[in-house]
């Protein structure tokens, strides 16, 4: 017999074990209301439609997940205790003990409560390496601004009513310091912009509203003269102390040359959350064409640049295949704050995320989220303060799904950032959806408006394994179950990024 033959003798074993078990005491809380709801039915039926829609067989996540991840996959050997770590043998690893199916909303809420649950590391950061990160406490002025009084325009500064006598050849550039004398009444002296203005200074006249008798010696202006025109006072902006950004705000371009404005060097801010990547499956291909049943690994090259727009650090995606001990080695060996998996989350013979998290004794804080797709998506603490597992389907649209329902606030939290602002607007179109479940569908934003309101346009390509439709979509739309009429206001997740150029919806609707 060989290794995979004895591994799925084992998995089979182990769950006649646990359908003994789950007959004995029967089914509680939400999968007894699920089976009360008739969802059993109604993933068949989502079965013939992935089939029907051409899905192959490796794409195991959300189909395996749909036939077992109820029944069996979130439950345990009667020999083991919930958190008890397994023997690290593959056939010996246990499946953890189970946490609810929860629905969309609360997972989210859970993620976000899971990075929010403790307190947040400080760093300081020099500015040039402080782009992106998130403020962790406010940004107090550490002087006024301007810090003098200074011309707004290129021109001449004058003392008291015209015409006004001047000095050919003198004049203020910025960065000069002026000297402590006053300027006299009836005096005018050339100044540039951001010049220092000398103390009495009247107002500043901007050159092109000046006329130079250069014969006499004098001044005047084209223009009535209106005291402390063209002068930005000091503490225009701000007064020293004054709050000028809240703690939790992102580094931006702007807010650095805010703070060198206002007297900074170093930032003080929030780490960003360091994420590891492992792509599970011994069907992914790194290049090239699919092939004889291999695909090509299309998370991989998304994810990383995904997360990096959710504000982590990330390192280089690894891929480990169908192996449950390079599984637990890489969870055991990762320094990451996050780790996020990809397939191997449901309960079919080379699905070995649930068995390894049971080995390492973790916590399940979402195990399944009535969403599609995506639902068997996961999160786990993997030790008391230790870091978080996300574990994503495999499907590549199933995985944004878990993207954005699950590793999106956990990010945000860890990072301090806001969470994103909820949003509505009207679908340009019939939506259908789950019996049961909220559906996730790619929408693109419309250029027309209805009545002054946004309008979104539903994407076609919307499968599990799609990405055509969420390659096009500047967001997705929050179905509920049993779907929606056209005109019906959702709920808009934003993508980190929007198209450069418009899409043009006939392709993609």
């Amino acid at each position: 017999m060989t290794r995979d033959d004895a591994e799925e003798l084992a998995v089979e074993q182990a769950l006649a074990l646990v359908g003994g078990r789950n007959q004995a005491r029967g089914r509680t809380g939400d999968r007894a209301g699920d089976q009360a709801r008739g969802r059993t039915d109604a993933r068949a039926g989502d079965r013939a439609g992935d089939q029907a829609r051409g899905r192959a067989d490796h794409q195991t996540g959300d189909q395996a997940g749909d036939r077992t991840g109820d029944q069996a996959g979130d439950q345990m050997p009667h020999n083991q205790s919930p958190g008890e770590p397994a023997d690290l043998h593959p056939t010996s690893y246990a499946v953890p003990s189970p946490a609810p199916t929860l629905p969309w909303d609360r997972a989210r809420a859970v993620a976000g409560r899971a990075g929010r649950g403790g307190p947040l590391a400080v760093v300081r950061l020099p500015l040039d390496r402080a782009l992106g990160h998130v403020l962790a406490e406010p940004l107090a002025a550490l002087t006024d601004l301007p810090s003098f009084d200074t011309s707004a325009m290129d021109g001449w500064a004058v003392a008291g009513p015209g015409p006004w006598t001047y000095e050919e050849g003198t004049g203020l550039r910025a960065g000069d310091d002026p000297a402590t004398a006053p300027l006299p009444d009836g005096t005018a002296v050339r100044i540039a912009t951001g010049a220092r203005t000398p103390a009495d200074t009247t107002a500043v006249i901007r050159s092109e509203h000046a006329h130079v008798d250069e014969a006499r010696g004098l001044l005047s202006t084209r223009r009535p003269v209106v005291t402390g025109q063209d002068i930005r006072p000091r503490g225009q902006e701000c007064r020293s102390g004054d709050q000028l950004v809240p703690a939790g705000t992102v580094v931006t371009p702007a807010v650095l040359g805010l703070a060198a404005a206002a007297g900074y060097d170093a930032l003080p801010a929030v780490p960003r959350p360091r994420v590891d990547v492992l792509v599970l499956g011994d069907e992914l291909l790194a290049a090239g064409l699919p092939h004889d049943g291999l695909i090509r690994d299309a998370l991989g090259p998304m994810l990383a640049p995904w997360l990096r727009a959710l504000g982590a650090e990330v390192s280089a995606p690894r891929r480990l295949g169908d192996d449950a001990e390079a599984l637990h080695t890489a969870l055991t060996s990762s320094d990451a704050d996050v780790i996020i998996t990809t397939g191997g989350t449901a309960s079919g013979p080379v699905d070995h995320v649930h068995p390894v998290l049971a080995a390492l004794g973790a916590e399940l804080l979402v195990d399944g989220v009535t969403v599609r797709p995506g639902h068997p998506m996961l999160l786990a603490r993997l030790t008391p303060d230790g870091p978080h597992l996300v574990g994503l389907p495999g499907n590549p649209l199933a995985a944004v799904s878990g993207l954005l329902t699950l590793a999106e606030p956990l990010l945000a939290g860890l990072a301090g950032r806001p969470a994103q602002d909820a949003y509505r607007a009207l679908v340009h179109a019939d939506v259908p959806g789950h019996p049961h479940d909220t559906r996730l569908v790619p929408v693109v934003h419309r250029a027309g408006r209805a009545g002054g309101r946004d309008q979104v346009a539903p994407l076609r390509y919307n499968g599990p394994a799609m990405l055509r439709g969420i390659a096009a979509a500047d967001g997705l739309a929050v179905v509920p179950a049993g779907g929606v009429r056209s005109g019906t206001e959702v709920e808009i997740l934003d993508l980190p990024w929007a198209p450069a150029t418009p899409w043009t919806e006939g392709c993609f609707t």
